[in-house]
């Protein structure tokens, strides 16, 4: 028997330890740890309600955005508003999700994935008039190679032409990284953390102008997904087919859905949605969502035995951080008792299954050039692949929304805050299932608890020792070299986990005021 530690895992959002134990070059155990304590719950405690959708945008700083979106969810739902959404406000928190969305996957392929598959030293082969290739080549003939090193070095199959190409795309990316977030910040006021997003809609005015400078970056990116995004992602495909096979998971697939389409429902788990609410199984049957099955376990988190299997709107933060057996700040949510994964994966499976004409297609279009069935899905490649259809889903869904605003019109509603309340908010994240839960007393909030994407997937045993999804991933993984165990990486990574943010304190002219270490 053999440990392998990866600390910190890298090319990620937050400070993840992997530790699996293996047998022969197999996984046979494997822990997926949170190094970082949140407390956002903590913090907003007494504070008025509204500041929820300020704070917990905090929690992450790749996706505020979709913190953003489910804190309005739930501040809508406390305060009575859910059903009375303007439709020019539920349109524009679609096109700010959806640029978001798009800016983040475009990320976590092509700047924390594709190194994964790219060997970065083939660029010393390229031979043509690029100038940034032509840098990273002479940094490379140096020896100098970040941020493309350090890492694990991989099995790389693809073509010199192919990883040439891809670090072309990589360096286009960021490029194209920047207009989503552009996108976003037309209707949102700034990005990251926006302001245009609130209870009781969105405090941008709708005019030609930011439509006509909204869908001049849109058809750029489109341009992107459809010609560079998706053919990069299937050539990693076709070179690595044998990954279709790897990372299976729980089997179990949960989605909250994403990007309404109606208004004046108050229940979000009965709202029509772009992409549905649901649970997928290993054999894509359908089941509905029920939000009373969800509850959260503590055995192996650095939390109060007194928090263990609670729904989120009894849930309780207390940290403990040195109880004995616990190996994670993360806490291990069921559905129904079971261990679900969450993210791009499962809100394509749930659509797929509910039979959307559109996914289905792009998703069966995909399956038969690899020969494939939907079982495929449940893989490392299927999470890769469900991600970029999703992105070109939504992108091409867009324009038609951009059609329905309608200048001169409400985007808000006013409202007052109760004395008493209770509230919940899902969406589905980037990463994939949100929940915001919200208890109200004296207008002040007297609970707020946060269930989130990778939580449900890269947290830890639950009660009944049920391992997190990715650590089930894991197990039964061979691993080729355990001194160069690259494929635990790749494993965790198509997960795309994303587990706390930090945030910087530097005075206005950059000078810092202070370094410190967290133990």
């Amino acid at each position: 028997m053999s440990k392998i530690i990866v600390d910190p895992l890298t090319r990620i959002e937050g400070h993840l330890k992997v530790e699996v134990i293996t047998e022969n070059g197999v996984v046979k155990e494997a822990h997926s740890s949170g190094m970082l304590f949140r407390g956002i719950e903590l913090i907003l405690q007494g504070r008025d309600p509204r500041d929820a959708q300020r704070y917990t945008q905090r929690i992450c700083g790749v996706c505020p955005t979709s913190h953003s979106i489910a804190a309005t969810l739930n501040l809508d739902s406390a305060f009575g508003l859910a059903d009375k959404i303007p439709d020019n406000g539920r349109v524009i928190r679609n096109l700010i999700l959806g640029a978001a969305h798009i800016a983040d996957h475009i990320l976590h392929f092509y700047h924390l994935t594709a190194l994964d598959y790219v060997d970065v030293t083939k660029v010393l082969k390229y031979d043509g008039n690029d100038p940034t290739l032509n840098s990273v080549k002479e940094f490379a003939r140096r020896g100098e190679l970040a941020p493309f090193v350090p890492r694990y070095e991989g099995d790389y199959r693809l073509s010199d032409q192919v990883n040439i190409d891809a670090l072309a795309h990589y360096v286009k990316a960021l490029e194209m990284r920047r207009k989503g977030q552009e996108m976003l910040a037309i209707f949102g006021g700034k990005m990251p953390h926006n302001m245009g997003v609130i209870p009781g809609g969105i405090t941008e005015t709708v005019t030609v102008d930011k439509i006509a400078s909204f869908l001049w970056r849109l058809n750029e990116l489109r341009d992107f997904i459809n010609n560079i995004y998706i053919p990069d992602v299937l050539a990693v495909a076709e070179a690595y087919s044998d990954y279709f096979e790897i990372g299976a998971g729980c089997g179990n697939l949960l989605s909250y859905g994403s990007f309404d389409l109606e208004g004046g429902n108050s229940d979000y788990t009965k709202r029509k949605r772009l992409l549905n609410q649901g649970t997928v199984s290993a054999d894509l049957k359908l089941g509905t969502l029920d939000t009373n099955k969800i509850m959260e376990y503590v055995k192996h988190s650095w939390y109060a035995d007194s928090s263990t299997g609670k729904h989120p709107t009894q849930g309780i933060t207390e940290p403990q951080p040195h109880k004995k057996g616990a190996y994670s700040w993360a806490k291990a949510p069921r559905y129904d008792g079971k261990v679900y994964e969450v993210g791009p994966l499962a809100r394509v499976a749930v659509t797929y299954a509910s039979g959307e004409p559109a996914v289905k297609n792009l998703v069966d279009s995909v399956l038969s050039k690899f020969k494939a069935s939907p079982k495929a899905l449940f893989s490392v490649l299927g999470r890769h692949a469900a991600r970029a259809l999703y992105t070109k889903f939504v992108a091409d869904t867009m324009p038609g929304w951009l059609l329905q605003l309608k200048p001169g019109e409400p985007a808000y509603v006013d409202y007052e805050i109760p004395d008493e309340s209770t509230g919940m908010g899902l969406v589905d994240a980037a990463r994939g299932a949100l929940g915001h839960w919200i208890e109200i007393k004296d207008k002040k909030i007297a609970n707020y608890q946060c269930v989130v994407p990778s939580t449900w997937n890269l947290g830890p045993r639950d009660d009944k020792e049920q391992p997190g999804p990715v650590e089930q991933a894991l197990i039964g993984t061979k691993i080729k070299d355990e001194n160069n165990p690259f494929e635990i990486g790749r494993i965790v990574r198509s997960f795309d986990p994303c587990l706390a943010c930090a945030i910087h304190v530097i005075t206005p002219k950059g000078r810092s005021l202070g370094i410190y270490k967290v133990c």
